[in-house]
């Protein structure tokens, strides 16, 4: 099969891709201890030759540390401030009203995917969540699918159909491992089957939303993973994988939840008027309950900013206040889609609007969640050797969104 070896060029990074199929995989929310539990044990034996052969480092994601903002990130080379996309719900004070950012009219920038496709490179999608395949698939020619609705692909929308018989496997329930495992066989199969040479492969994270790392659930999904990685290498693919954000248990030491409910504290501390906004708030409930390390304050009367932060940043649990001009400098956010403050919490510890917003009786297991700092830093692991130049850029402050840049330009 030939490919494409067209050099092409989006949001100022050039990418010159090998005439080989390249494979970037998203691991949701897989901080590095899942991968070195698994190692440790001998499950993860390709992953463990990617490592010694390749390249396996720590990298930057985006904040904060959800799922839409990073993947939108990783899609287009550059940091929410550029793409615009900075949760998974916002409050969008032009028509006053809280929403989803699930649609690619949210997106500011242009995909590294859309321009492979355009340079002459078969180009897949496929994402775990059909929540992502309209920002991922943005201007795009080629394959876009999601597992949680495979069989209801069609050519003319999707750029494949019958992909239940092309993959081999039944369309999988959105809450399990096969989601994630549909993902990497459907990459597989579009490698070997010639009909896709530049894939993006975004995973689910209930599985690490639900187990720690060192449960045999979680040892059997890493290594049925590593199985269908390994199936991409021998593919002939350079292989590049990260996680959009890592995952830490947020609860107390009995066991249960550690919220902090950010709207009613302040209510009773200020007066009313408040608006929080939980930026990981999205359609699957059952992960985390709307329940993240990072919120977004609006704050009715602005003379106060100022008595507001001092007074959340004393507030046990809470790590990090920013104000608006802080938050767009240091946390690379859009000034128009944030609030007047921005709040992060501790390692162990959610952020929550009121209890009611909250159904935490939909949750599999105990409350593992992810949004800030403690879920920022992730693992970076590429198939092939690192250049010279890329080593350097590996030993600076790589991001978790550089991961194509690493995979197409900076391999041997």
């Amino acid at each position: 099969m030939a490919f494409s070896t067209n050099s092409f060029s989006v949001n100022g990074i050039k990418y010159a891709p090998a005439a080989k199929p390249v494979a970037v995989i998203c691991i949701d929310g897989s901080a590095d201890e899942y991968i070195d539990a698994t190692m440790a044990r001998d499950r993860m034996p390709n992953l463990k030759s990617m490592s010694v052969k390749g390249y396996r480092g720590m990298v930057r994601g985006a904040l904060p540390s959800f799922t839409n903002v990073n993947n939108s990130s990783i899609v287009t080379g550059v940091s929410p401030a550029v793409h615009g996309i900075c949760g998974n719900f916002f409050y969008d004070a032009s028509v006053d009203k809280e929403v989803m950012m699930n649609s690619s009219e949210y997106l500011r920038a242009g995909t590294l995917l859309s321009a492979a496709a355009n340079a002459g490179r078969k180009v897949a999608v496929v994402t775990a969540k059909e929540k992502l395949r309209d920002i991922l698939s943005f201007n795009m020619k080629g394959i876009a699918i999601s597992a949680e609705k495979a069989n209801q692909a069609k050519a003319a929308t999707h750029g494949v159909e019958n992909v239940e018989e092309i993959v081999g496997y039944k369309t999988p329930a959105i809450y399990s491992a096969d989601a994630s495992l549909f993902v990497l066989r459907a990459g597989v199969a579009f490698i070997k089957k010639g009909l896709a040479d530049f894939l993006y492969l975004s995973l689910t994270d209930y599985m690490q939303h639900t187990y720690a790392p060192d449960t045999e659930e979680s040892l059997a999904f890493y290594e049925a993973m590593d199985k269908e990685i390994g199936e991409l290498v021998k593919a002939g693919a350079i292989v590049g994988a990260t996680a959009d954000h890592g995952m830490n248990a947020k609860i107390k030491a009995d066991g249960t939840p550690n919220v902090l409910y950010v709207e009613d504290m302040l209510e009773e501390k200020f007066g009313p008027g408040f608006r929080v906004i939980c930026p990981i708030t999205d359609p699957y409930v059952k992960h985390h309950g709307a329940l993240g390390s990072y919120v977004v304050v609006h704050v009715p009367d602005t003379a106060k900013i100022e008595e507001i932060k001092k007074w959340l940043t004393a507030q046990p649990g809470i790590t990090e206040v920013h104000g608006r001009a802080a938050a767009v400098r240091l946390l690379e956010q859009p000034e128009d889609r944030t609030g007047d403050l921005v709040v992060m919490s501790g390692r162990d510890v959610v952020l929550g609007r009121r209890p009611q917003y909250h159904d935490l009786s939909a949750l599999d297991g105990t409350l593992r969640s992810h949004g800030g700092r403690y879920e920022e830093m992730v693992p970076m692991i590429i198939s092939h050797p690192l250049n010279a130049k890329y080593k350097m850029k590996a030993a600076g402050d790589p991001r978790n969104f550089d991961i194509f840049d690493f995979t197409v330009n900076g391999t041997i």
